[in-house]
């Protein structure tokens, strides 16, 4: 008995003292870090000195987006000395969140007192810490509001807050800056959300040796590091450009009765994006006011049918593999063609037999266009396709590109060629329709759509321009700019063509699908072109969604393209050519 109970208390001891060996292991190895951290929190100050984030400037010198001087407000609780309760009683109005409303309720401006009073009572009565932050990016006219109730323990650090001189100019391109989940600023969507590496910077620390009561030691360890602010973004973008570009779209969308309105200006030459607006828009610095369908840019993160723009990129493909000439005439434009059950007609009911490929682009005619497909068979066309960039992403350096798939060659029917061949059942976002159009305009070579120019830093490094394929031929480029230019000169929009100007240009009306079928009275009128059409200097998008005035693209987005085209030809100086 007496050995059994020897050996149960040197079972004991032995795993009494494995159980402090291992607690000891636990400390000294596993936990060192995290213990070493804790202690260093509690005899170590640590001030974060945020860095100033990155302006986005235009590539005429303006700046889009800057900073200017903001203030946190904190409590060093050990020093305060008036009550609490009245100390967050004096603060509460001037801390108060803004109210967008010029002129809010009484009703309404008692209660966001009362519930900042609350809040700001709950931090300065806390027992868990002896510095608190009480408001955070108020503005210098608040800071001199409580400076003046001379409250001791009441202080400030300097922080900063997006500044927008041009207001929301821009604003989808841009995106805005918000907070992540721990507070700290981060750039969403545009080119705010795309950049964020770049434009945040990295913040400075400062770590000082503090007594038990939190105080700093003044003979204590002091180190730390400086911030280093972020860099600067130089866009392609053009301020007067976008400037016009956003004034003629607005007038447009209340002219013509529409939903929405976008327009894409770009460089063909280097694919640079020298405007981008989208109407309804919002404003960066009070984002957080707008509805959130809001902050996605439309050129980019919608989808839509091109409609007859489209046929620009099929004749193209049939040209350049020589499945037709442009004096091919079509042998069944006689009247409406039956593809199995469906039966395909024209958008205005005529019809003209033996048109030729040119006269197809000219009046627009879908029949044709079913023709021009045939000859050109799926598996060539579907190759195109890809090479013009449906069905890819641009590389677009915007954070919410969407890419919309393009239906798989094994799907395709003869209904759906068909319907390919005039626009209907494929879908773009526009960047990819004005991406491929640039292939057009620049000799048969597609580039890649760049927003920034420059990233400006302790150096500059300049974002190359960048082909993205050899689509077709110079000839076949050629060919199809005289087509464009012959349906502006000659086709449905004629009437809105600007005299003594070469422009290359198609219209594009596509119904919009609602629950599994086309609604007939809603459209999205769309127009794309590039001029002078001998020696492009933009290329252009304008899209206008359910215009009620007129559903036709030549009664609405022709008129809008020429009007932008008019103030582009005057900006840069190019002279009438006839």
């Amino acid at each position: 008995m007496t050995g059994s109970r020897l050996r149960l208390t040197l079972i004991s001891f032995f795993i009494a003292g494995f159980a402090v060996l291992f607690r000891l292991f636990y400390w000294q190895v596993i936990s060192a870090d995290s213990l070493a951290a804790l202690a260093e929190s509690q005899h170590l100050s640590r001030i974060e000195i945020p860095a100033q984030r990155g302006k986005i400037i235009t590539s005429d010198g303006f700046t889009l987006v800057g900073n200017e001087p903001a203030f946190l407000v904190y409590a060093y609780l050990p020093d305060l000395e008036a009550d609490r309760a009245e100390i967050a009683s004096s603060l509460a109005p001037i801390l108060r969140p803004d109210i967008e409303d010029a002129t809010p309720t009484a009703k309404l401006v008692s209660q966001l007192i009362q519930e900042t009073e609350a809040t700001l009572a709950a931090r300065l009565t806390s027992n868990q810490v002896v510095w608190t932050p009480l408001a955070r990016k108020i503005s210098e006219e608040k800071k001199d509001q409580i400076e003046s109730l001379q409250l001791k323990g009441i202080g400030f650090e300097t922080e900063s807050v997006r500044f927008y001189p041009e207001a929301s100019m821009s604003a989808h391109l841009l995106g805005f800056v918000g907070s992540d989940v721990s507070g700290n600023p981060k750039g969403y969507f545009g080119l705010e959300g795309y950049y964020d590496l770049e434009l945040r910077g990295r913040p400075g620390i400062i770590r000082q040796e503090k007594d038990a009561s939190g105080k700093p030691i003044l003979v204590g360890d002091f180190g730390g590091f400086a911030p280093k602010d972020g860099r600067s973004l130089k866009l392609y973008l053009d301020r007067s450009i976008q400037r016009f570009v956003e004034t003629e779209l607005k007038e447009a969308i209340e002219r013509y009765g529409a939903v929405s309105g976008d327009v894409l200006v770009m460089d063909p030459q280097n694919g640079g994006i020298l405007a981008a607006a989208s109407f309804p828009q919002y404003e960066p610095k009070k984002f957080s006011q707008f509805d959130r369908s809001l902050f996605k840019n439309p050129s980019v993160a919608d989808t839509y049918e091109p409609g007859s723009t489209f046929k620009v990129l099929v004749m193209s493909a049939a040209l350049d593999a020589a499945a037709i000439e442009p004096d091919t005439r079509c042998d069944f434009c006689d009247g409406p063609v039956q593809i199995g059950q469906y039966s395909i007609r024209t958008w205005n009911q005529e019809y003209r037999p033996r048109l030729t490929a040119t006269e197809i682009i000219q009046y627009s005619d879908n029949v044709g266009m079913v023709f021009v497909g045939q000859q050109v068979g799926k598996d060539t066309l579907y190759q195109y396709l890809k090479k013009f960039g449906i069905g890819e992403a641009t590389g677009i350096d915007l954070q919410e590109e969407a890419v919309p798939g393009l239906r798989p060659l094994k799907k395709w029917g003869d209904i759906h060629l068909a319907t390919t061949s005039f626009g209907q059942g494929v879908v773009v976002t526009a960047m990819q329709m004005i991406s491929a159009v640039t292939a057009i305009a620049n000799d048969g070579v597609m580039m890649q759509p760049k927003v920034v120019k420059e990233i400006i830093g302790d150096k500059v490094v300049k974002i190359r321009s960048k082909s993205v394929s050899k689509v077709i031929t110079k000839q076949t480029a050629d060919e199809m700019t005289r087509m464009m230019v012959n349906s502006v000169e000659a086709g449905e929009a004629q009437w809105a063509k600007i005299p003594g100007y070469k422009i290359a240009g198609k219209t594009g009306t596509s119904q919009i699908a609602i629950a599994g079928h086309y609604d007939e009275e809603k459209t999205i009128a769309s127009y794309v072109g590039f001029a002078p059409a001998d020696n492009p200097k933009f290329v252009m998008l304008v899209k206008l969604r359910e215009p009620t005035t007129s559903p036709w693209a030549a009664d609405t987005a022709a008129p809008l393209w020429m009007n932008i085209a008019k103030s582009l030809f005057l900006y840069y100086g190019i002279p009438p050519q006839s």
